[in-house]
């Protein structure tokens, strides 16, 4: 077969030769999305070189057997550049059978209407030999179907460019300078095909340069594929990496723009309408100062911001990354956005936990020592009394004499013993509550006859407001112990002559218990410790000594039966108690509903 080379064919089989075993070679050496753009280069490879040929060419018939090879990669080359850019931006419309068949319907029939022209001359409507120029060239009549192809394959570049364009217009810089140097690929060959198209530019009246154009732009792009590793960060591998973060992750350029996020951001109470490429830091977080001010810094930092959900407010760690090029020029920050609500809350419950127990072993010290002296003491005491009567040491007129304050001794040794065993019993194996329907002014006023003695010691006088019925609902064990501390804390910070008010009475779904006194008061400082459940001890008016304990037992108590407690106290002035427990459940005739 003869051939008349000729500058245009030579360039054309020389370029083609080459950038075809360089498709081949990216083809084998890299995958995913890179395979179809060496593809596309492979398919224009073999337009450009049998298109060389066909320029070599010195018959109609000889150029025409050219051009049906030519078109194996006219036809199918837009086919390809279209799938590559899907897989590329990471769309998933070309796994589908049917977009398949929709893009690649077209290139099919193309090829077979170039095969099978002399029946139907739908693609070339007819053909001739030009010799106008220094060497023969084919110049044809377009027929319906070379109109068809010629729209679909504008359609299929002018997509694929305008996908990659609108995915990253907003992207990081490295992958901004991938996707132009690939649009560029694909849109200037177009712009060459217009001109030849239109008449614009067509040398000897019907050279087309298409194919040189696509081969220089192909052989740039494959050999910065190769050297300069153009596809060694692909972003589809990068969204994949994005999408198994679980930490939410937003990008903002130097202008605080965002330009890239990942799905998990939107668990992160951010409004789903402002999570856009392109909106502001100001729009996103307008309620949010500190993140914008973290991005402002455009440091390494780490803060803690709530967010408020659906349900409660969460506490979200936030994590600012500077994007440094050449590592010193700001172009951008990464906040990396985690929640640690549980974390937290954890966190909160370990350093509760740690003071409730720094409390337990300081009360463990408490509860040796009390057992060391406060019961040692006056027990030691009786037993020597008793000891010195018995050897003659101590008459009998004399042990009478003693009663007295062994008997008061005995009182505050009683009531020690019924908190320390009440105490041991909360921490040891916690309470059973055993909750019932009592008269609360009946309680007051067996309390009241129990400690009427020690109050006459001191000359008190404990008064009971009113002895109306006034029921509640709660253990009645714990309230009489609770009554009990108490009056007795009342008596012992009295003063001589005083008085000791206790008062009952219904406060809405409520009862209120009032204990108030006239003694010393209490100062703001141990008000916080009982607010806060610290044990404290304080002497009484008689030098009463105190173990603490019966306190912490009644803000425990109360708290277990549902109830709160209120303090006033006035220093010198004297101090009010008041429970509030639950009022019993009662008809309109005031009987009892069990």
């Amino acid at each position: 077969m003869e051939f008349s080379l000729n500058p245009f064919s030579i360039t054309l089989l020389v370029s083609g030769l080459l950038v075809g075993l360089l498709s081949i070679f990216i083809a084998f050496k890299l995958e995913d999305s890179t395979r179809w753009i060496a593809l596309t280069m492979l398919s224009f490879t073999i337009w450009g070189f049998f298109y060389g040929l066909e320029l070599a060419s010195t018959t109609v018939e000889k150029m025409l057997f050219w051009g049906k090879f030519e078109y194996l990669g006219i036809s199918f080359a837009p086919a390809f550049w279209l799938i590559f850019s899907f897989k590329y931006t990471g769309l998933q419309y070309w796994r589908r059978l049917w977009m398949l068949l929709l893009v690649f319907s077209v290139p099919f029939l193309t090829y077979i209407m170039v095969l099978t022209n002399d029946w139907h001359h739908l693609h070339y409507a007819s053909t001739s030999l030009n010799n106008t120029g220094p060497f023969p060239i084919l110049a044809i009549t377009v027929g319906p179907w070379y109109i068809v192809h010629m729209v679909y394959s504008y359609l299929a570049f002018s997509l694929a460019v305008f996908i990659l364009w609108k995915r990253f217009r907003f992207s990081d810089p490295l992958f901004k300078t991938q996707t132009k140097l690939i649009m560029a690929a694909g849109a200037i060959p177009l712009i060459f095909n217009v001109f030849y198209q239109t008449g614009l530019i067509r040398p000897f009246e019907g050279i087309d340069l298409t194919p040189y154009a696509f081969l220089f732009t192909y052989l740039i792009l494959a050999i910065a594929i190769l050297k300069f590793n153009l596809f060694s960060i692909k972003p589809v591998a990068r969204d994949k990496i994005l999408e198994v973060i679980t930490r939410g992750v937003l990008v903002f350029d130097a202008r605080h723009k965002l330009i890239d996020f990942n799905p998990a951001v939107k668990n992160f109470f951010i409004p789903l309408e402002l999570i856009k490429v392109g909106k502001n830091a100001t729009e996103i977080f307008s309620t949010k100062e500190e993140i914008l001010e973290l991005l402002k810094e455009g440091e390494r930092n780490i803060i803690e911001s709530s967010f408020q959900s659906s349900k409660r407010t969460e506490i979200v760690r936030i994590e600012s990354i500077p994007i440094l090029e050449r590592d010193t020029i700001f172009s951008g920050m990464v906040l990396l956005f985690e929640n640690i609500t549980s974390q937290v809350q954890v966190n909160e419950q370990l350093k509760i936990q740690t003071q409730e127990l720094q409390q337990l072993n300081n009360l463990k010290d408490k509860f040796f020592s009390i057992i060391s002296h406060d019961l040692k003491g006056p027990i030691f005491g009786v037993k020597e009394l008793i000891h010195l009567t018995e050897s003659g040491l101590v008459s009998k007129d004399e042990f009478f004499d003693m009663l007295p304050e062994v008997s008061k001794n005995m009182e505050h040794v009683s009531i020690l013993l019924e908190n320390l065993l009440a105490w041991t019993s909360s921490q040891l194996r916690g309470e059973h509550i055993q909750l019932q329907q009592f008269d609360v002014s009946k309680a007051l006023q067996h309390q009241k006859n129990l400690l009427d003695r020690i109050a006459k010691e001191k000359n008190l006088t404990i008064k009971l407001g009113q002895t109306t019925e006034v029921l509640v609902e709660a253990d009645k064990n714990m309230v009489d112990l609770v009554l009990r501390n108490l009056i007795n804390n009342a008596i012992k910070f009295s003063e001589p002559n005083g008085e000791i008010i206790l008062t009952a009475a219904y406060d809405k779904a409520l009862v209120k218990i009032c204990i108030e006194d006239q003694g010393i008061g209490i100062s703001s400082e141990n008000l916080s410790k009982i607010n806060a459940g610290i044990s404290f001890t304080t002497r009484g008016q008689n030098n009463e000594s105190g173990t603490g304990l019966g306190m912490i037992l009644v803000k425990e108590y109360v708290s277990k039966n549902s109830g709160s407690m209120e303090i006033t106290s006035s220093e010198g002035k004297g101090t009010k108690f008041c429970i509030f427990l639950p009022a019993a459940k009662i008809n309109k005739r005031g009987e009892i509903l069990v």
